[in-house]
């Protein structure tokens, strides 16, 4: 905490002293602090090193080699994990992207380690299995879009009326059948009066 505050009343002695000097861009404000940040603060001797050194000849002697870090390995620190559930179709929601992971993981739970600049691939994670890439799942341009019906399926234009056409057909049957039946009616009107 004490050095943190020490470097805060450092920035604070800076920005009262570039305030006379009145920078123009922020690169010239930048130049300036690195001026001060150097000989104000890296090559003044520190009490808390001893023998009256300063933080960059402490820097310079220490004998240990400097370790680089491999670039694969430095990336994969940067990476972010979240889980996610694989549902129905093989595909997760990430990001409100679809990916697809597999159908032979439908239910269950996989880590999608990733990076946040960059959604296009991510890596899935699955214990039991070694780590693979998902991509976005792309929809065909012809996805979504129902195909011409043939025409023996499709709508014809109608050139009568199928319901009224069986109806009279029915009468018609309806009508033979009650022929053989004596109508009493058609004897009165023939022979006049006598029945």
């Amino acid at each position: 905490k004490g050095k943190v505050e020490r470097f805060n009343r450092l920035v604070d002695s800076f920005l009262s002293e570039v305030a006379l000097e009145k920078p123009n861009t922020l690169e010239r404000l930048n130049e300036l602090f690195q001026v001060w940040l150097s000989e104000c603060y890296q090559t003044k001797p520190h009490s808390a090193l001893g023998k009256k050194t300063s933080p960059e000849s402490a820097f310079r002697s220490d004998r240990k080699a400097l370790r680089f870090v491999d670039p694969d390995t430095l990336a994969n620190a940067f990476l972010h994990c979240e889980t996610r559930k694989v549902d129905k179709s093989g595909c997760i929601s990430f990001m409100d992207q679809k990916y697809e992971v597999g159908l032979s993981f439908i239910g269950c739970k996989v880590d999608v380690v990733y990076d946040p600049a960059d959604l296009e691939e991510l890596t899935i994670e699955y214990e039991g299995h070694s780590p693979w890439k998902a991509r976005k799942l792309v929809i065909g341009e012809r996805a979504g879009q129902r195909p011409a019906m043939p025409s023996h399926l499709q709508a014809q234009q109608a050139d009568r009326s199928r319901l009224l056409h069986a109806a009279e057909q029915k009468h018609q049957e309806r009508r033979k059948e009650q022929v053989p039946a004596v109508a009493f009616r058609a004897i009165w009107k023939e022979e006049g009066d006598n029945v």
